[in-house]
């Protein structure tokens, strides 16, 4: 007969299980937030393309990590810099042991890998907005096989897998660095390789290139956002006892408020810079705000949290303006999102965690950027000298989803 120990110990380990497996399908849940975003903030002769895009990299992202990703970053490396390189995952149930703030945690293998696979999709959703309405679909997707099962776990071994930066002392709680800062380096050496949209710049001016469907867009940060308590919230790893559920509490509180700061704030700065209340930059606000609480939604206050969020908010609108000025195309503001605010969530963590290094905080981010960045120029690289990473100026002014998907989102609106 089962002792009480025995029955709490299992009763735990379904628990926790069970927030992972749940906390995962929220952050899979994502991934329609992404396709829903990047769907609204492009014109209409795109959609098709990308919504296809956004399936496609999420399969990819799946079989990728099964196959060999998740064994690069959680597999026994050769040392802290050179992780291993084992392939296919086994099917066994195995218990996984972690070690968590309340002790030993133990939940199902798969739990863990399910997890961890919905993050390494997300990195990728995020390359895939910046390079928008002009990339071949079919670069785009060769890509997403080499970012997926190589360039992300080798710097997510570095952190989260045990590597060098983790015994330096560098803190990236969720994310922040590991999945949104990798994957607006990646989406910048894509960009920098493929130039702008055609008339996007001409005659030393910026001309702006509205979105198709600005519901869809606010859909799909709404989506994002609810997604982001899995993401955060997720990465406690337990909640089957008081202190980790208190934890797991705060952390909701944390990201939602962070958000929320940053929304009103560049609500707030575009009123003011702008004359007007701009919708796309109170979502990328929202956005930047979560994206900044990612590395640490434990430790800081939810006031503190705000005001994280509120920083992020400051930083995304000039950021985008910037990047604009530079005649750095991005056409969803991925790379000021999660790349300049994903860098400004880092270095919060030296103020807002006690146990946080700001010459830690530094390394990790200069790591992760000239990690991602080099392969995926390489690589973006190696992919236009081959195949091509365009479309060519008539398939591009005709719309890609035509030239590369054959389907019209909206075909009743189409004239023939």
């Amino acid at each position: 007969m089962a002792s009480v120990a025995d029955n709490l110990t299992q009763l735990a380990y379904s628990v926790d299980t069970f927030y992972f497996l749940m906390s995962g399908a929220l952050v899979m849940w994502m991934a329609a937030g992404f396709a829903m975003l990047e769907a609204g903030l492009v014109r209409s002769k795109n959609t098709v393309e990308i919504l296809t895009k956004n399936v496609a990299l999420y399969s990819i992202a799946c079989i990728m990590y099964l196959l060999c990703g998740y064994n690069i970053m959680y597999g026994d490396g050769i040392n802290s810099f050179i992780p291993g390189l084992s392939f296919l995952l086994g099917a066994d149930h195995e218990v996984a042991a972690v070690l968590a703030s309340g002790g030993e945690t133990y939940y199902s293998k798969m739990s863990d890998f399910f997890f961890q696979v919905v993050f390494v999709a997300t990195a990728m959703s995020i390359v895939s907005g910046a390079v928008a309405e002009r990339m071949k679909l079919w670069a785009f997707l060769l890509f997403a096989v080499v970012m997926t099962g190589f360039i992300y776990p080798v710097e997510g071994y570095w952190k989260w897998g045990g590597g060098f930066l983790d015994g330096l002392g560098f803190l990236d709680f969720a994310g922040s660095g590991i999945v949104h800062l990798s994957g607006a380096s990646a989406a910048l050496a894509g960009v920098l390789l493929l130039g702008a949209r055609k008339g996007k710049y001409s005659n030393s001016r910026i001309n702006p290139i509205p979105g198709s469907n600005l519901p869809l867009a606010t859909l799909g940060t709404f989506i994002l956002w609810l997604g982001w308590f899995g993401f955060n919230g997720g990465s406690e790893l337990k909640i089957s006892n008081i202190t980790e559920a208190n934890a797991v509490a705060m952390i909701f509180v944390n990201t939602n408020t962070a958000a929320a700061g940053g929304l009103v704030a560049a609500l707030l700065l575009s009123r003011l810079w702008f004359g007007k209340a701009d919708l796309t930059m109170s979502l990328n606000g929202a956005l930047a705000g979560l994206v900044a609480i990612t590395a640490e939604p434990l430790t800081p206050s939810p006031g503190i949290a705000t005001l994280v969020g509120i920083v992020g908010g400051l930083l995304v609108v000039p950021a985008i303006v910037t990047i604009d000025k530079l005649k750095i195309d991005d056409p969803v503001g991925a790379i000021s999102v999660h790349g300049v605010v994903g860098t400004w969530g880092l270095l919060a963590v030296a103020f807002t965690n006690p146990e946080g290094s700001l010459l830690a905080q530094l390394i990790g981010i200069a790591t992760i950027f000239s990690w991602v960045f080099g392969t995926s120029l390489v690589v973006w690289l190696i992919i236009k000298f081959t195949m091509g990473i365009r479309v060519d100026e008539e398939e591009e002014l005709e719309g890609v989803d035509i030239a590369e998907c054959g389907l019209e989102a909206y075909p009743e609106f189409t004239s023939k």
